[in-house]
Formats: C-alpha cells, sequence, structure tokens
C-alpha cells in the first residue's frame, strides 16, 4: 500500500451486498479517514448484469471481466461478495497469487473450501479476513480469534440465521403459520425466492463450521456439521412449547465432548429465561461459555445489505492498519479433534404425537419409552374426539436410544401418527 495510506479496492459483486459496501464507503469515506488515516478508495467493481450500474458512477469503475480487478497492479484489497463456492474459489485464489489481500463475506466458502485457501494465504503471506460470513454486524469473529485466544471456549450456541427467526419469532407471536410467514417473509425480502439454504438449516451449518474451527482450533467442515431446518414445525408445535415455558429457535451447537468436536444445527425448544430466547426478528446471537469466561452472549442485526457490510468495511480498515500480519494470519486450526458421534449426544426432548383416547394409552407409551431408557419429564394430554393429542417433555439421554424409543412407540397400535419430535436446549 502506498504510504500516502490510499487504500484501493477491488469489489467482486455487486448485489445487496456488493451496493451496500460501495454506498457505505463514499457515504463513510471522510469519517473513515478522519478516524483511521485510511483513505479508502473502491477502484473497480465486478458487475456482470450491466443494468445494475448505477447512472452516476465514474467513467471505468465498473467492469464485467474478473480480471479487470485482479491483475490490476493498483488494487490493494480485493473484496469478494459474489457468493457461491467454485467461481468465488476460482477469484479469490487468483487475487491472493496475484499479491491483493482479500476480504470475503462467503461462509459456504470458506465452510467447504477454506483450508486450501488460508494455505494459500499463509503461503503468499496476504490477508484473509471474514467477519461479515457470520452473523452480519455481530463482530463474533474477531471477538472469538483476539479476545477469547485464552477462554478456553467449549461451548457455542448460536441463532445465525436471521431468516428462520424471523420466522419463529412470528409464529411464537400467534401471527400465522409457518407458510404463511414464509411467503410474507419472501415478499419483505428477508427470505430468498428459494429459501432452502435458510429453512432448512444448510446456511446456518456453514456459520457454525467456522465459528467452531475458530473455538476449538481444530477444521471443521460444511460436511462435518450434521443439520435440520424448521420446515416440520407448526403452530401447535409453538403453542404447546409456550404453554410448557418454551420458546423454538434454530440453533447451532457447538461443544467439546470428550475433547472431541459436535457441530450440529437443529430446531430446538429453549426455556424461556434463556438468553436466546429473548432474541426476536431477523436478529443474531451467539452465546459463549468457557472455563476462564463463564458466560458471554454478543448479539444484533445479522443479516442485510448494510450490517453486513459494516463488517466488511471492518475488515478492510483492519488489513489497511496492519503493519504485519500476525497471527490474524492464519485460520487458527493448528490441532485436529476427531467428531464426536451425533448419535451419542445427550438431549431433552419435546414429542407431540396422536393417541387413542382411550384408558392405558400413557402407560403404553412411557413403557415403550422406559424399554430403551427414556425417562419422561412432563406431559400435557388434550381430548380430540375419539383421539388424543398427547405432548411430552423428556428427561435427557443419548439420541440413539430416544430415537430407538420413538420409533418402539411409532409401531404402537394406539399411535395414530408419527411423532413430531424437537430437541430441548
Amino acid at each position: 500500500m502506498s504510504e500516502d495510506r490510499v487504500v484501493r479496492i477491488g469489489l467482486l459483486g455487486f448485489g445487496t451486498i456488493g451496493s451496500s459496501v460501495f454506498r457505505l464507503i463514499e457515504k463513510e469515506h471522510d469519517q473513515i479517514l478522519e478516524g483511521t488515516g485510511v483513505d479508502l478508495q473502491v477502484i473497480k467493481v465486478l458487475e456482470i448484469d450491466e443494468r445494475k450500474v448505477p447512472p452516476d458512477a465514474r467513467p471505468g469503475v465498473f467492469t464485467t471481466l474478473v480480471a479487470d480487478i485482479v491483475d490490476d497492479p493498483s488494487v490493494d484489497i480485493v473484496v469478494e461478495v459474489i457468493g457461491g463456492t467454485d467461481a468465488a474459489f476460482d477469484f479469490v485464489e487468483a487475487a491472493m497469487r496475484k499479491g491483493k489481500n482479500v476480504v470475503t463475506a462467503n461462509k459456504q466458502l470458506l465452510a467447504s473450501r477454506g483450508e486450501a485457501l488460508f494455505n494459500l494465504a499463509r503461503d503468499q503471506r496476504r490477508h484473509l479476513r471474514f467477519e461479515a460470513a457470520v452473523a452480519g454486524a455481530v463482530p463474533i469473529i474477531k471477538v472469538m480469534r483476539e479476545s477469547m485466544i485464552a477462554a478456553g471456549l467449549h461451548t457455542v450456541y448460536g441463532i445465525v440465521n436471521g431468516t428462520t427467526n424471523y420466522i419463529l419469532s412470528r409464529m411464537y407471536n400467534e401471527e400465522g403459520g409457518y407458510t404463511e410467514i414464509l411467503a410474507e417473509a419472501q415478499r419483505l425480502g428477508y427470505a430468498e425466492a428459494d429459501p432452502t439454504a435458510d429453512v432448512g438449516g444448510g446456511d446456518a451449518a456453514a456459520k457454525m463450521a467456522i465459528l467452531a474451527s475458530i473455538a476449538f482450533h481444530s477444521r471443521v467442515t460444511l460436511g462435518d456439521v450434521s443439520y435440520s431446518g424448521i420446515e416440520g414445525i407448526s403452530l401447535d408445535d409453538v403453542r404447546y412449547a409456550k404453554e410448557l415455558g418454551f420458546v423454538a429457535k434454530l440453533i447451532g451447537a457447538a461443544r467439546l465432548i470428550d475433547n472431541k468436536v459436535s457441530v450440529r444445527v437443529f430446531p430446538a425448544l429453549l426455556p424461556a429465561v434463556h438468553p436466546l430466547a429473548s432474541i426476536s426478528g431477523s436478529n443474531n446471537a451467539i452465546f459463549l461459555q468457557g472455563d476462564a469466561i463463564g458466560e458471554i452472549m454478543l448479539m444484533g442485526p445479522g443479516a442485510g445489505g448494510l450490517p453486513t457490510a459494516t463488517a466488511v468495511v471492518s475488515d478492510i480498515v483492519s488489513i489497511a492498519n496492519s503493519g504485519d500480519l500476525g497471527f490474524l494470519q492464519s485460520c487458527s486450526c493448528y490441532r485436529h479433534l476427531d467428531l464426536y458421534p451425533a448419535d451419542e449426544v445427550e438431549s431433552a426432548f419435546f414429542i407431540r404425537v396422536n393417541v387413542a383416547d382411550q384408558a392405558g394409552v400413557l402407560a403404553q407409551i412411557a413403557s415403550a419409552f422406559g424399554e430403551h431408557g427414556v425417562s419422561i419429564a412432563s406431559m400435557i394430554q388434550k381430548g380430540r374426539g375419539d383421539e388424543a393429542e398427547l405432548v411430552l417433555i423428556t428427561h435427557p439421554t443419548r439420541e440413539k436410544q430416544f430415537f430407538a424409543a420413538v420409533e418402539r412407540a411409532r409401531s404402537l397400535v394406539c399411535c395414530k401418527s408419527a411423532p413430531m419430535t424437537l430437541r430441548v436446549l
């Protein structure tokens, strides 16, 4: 970078995040310069669709060719916000080989192919920063990599997807059912036209792979994370949970168990008094537990163009003010820990099932669960004509035993529907 502290940026992508980064730098340019001594200048922007180029754009700034950015010797930092994995990987790799530092907001890229990119950053002695890849404006990456380096982290719970939190918050307030609220979220721009990655848990799984890698200093990839989404949650489930004192959330959970790593994403019920239970709307929150810190929670806007853009700009300024690469050059994965078997994890569960409304049914259900060592902590039963709806909360047990018990209960003649199950945090 030049001695006059000018930092020239090449922006790959001009969608929701890319355009927000561009406008935020223009709007806050003077304040950033005064506060940090860094003169940020976006000199090149990749946008394939020329219809999206602002009519007042400076001549020569927008291009349809990646090479115009990656091969330009005047570009100091390349910002990748195009999404996806294959093309994004090629662009980031090419940028670092050309001597550029890189900032990315691409969680899928880092969760699936991050190791190769971090190794390349180390070999090329380039920065690869990624604060915007998880939880938008919440500075969880910086906090975990720097402030928590000696915290002895052993548990990371998170609400890391704003779309699902918006849907479940609305359902909790009885403002509609899942399908209705999802459609509204799409109309408002909170959910994509294809919401599968969000509601199916894949987006949260990529973020939890990144957080677990940082927390436990051992590589976790997207393929290591078992995940499920919220598609099967009904308004009845949310209402019964509320009656029992719980709130439904899509939870990312990364834990050290017997010095092995467990990373999962699943819909779960949280006690209403849990700090994560109060996180509403599209906000994100990450709850950290460590030997030296007890418990800490960070929360804030987890999605959207401007919140994510603030994290991108923060990384750009951080690179510009780094005299040396330091330890943040690496991704901090300096050891290898085995994965803890998912079916050996202990969990409590919520169960909702329709049964015949007749004497002895509860005893049959309890016996089926008891055969596999699963005990019932609480129960609600409501009659509906010839059938009754049975809602149970279990004590914690190994998941392998629990799901075996569910299959046994499902086989009973008195069971009139497949049991609906949710984990209880």
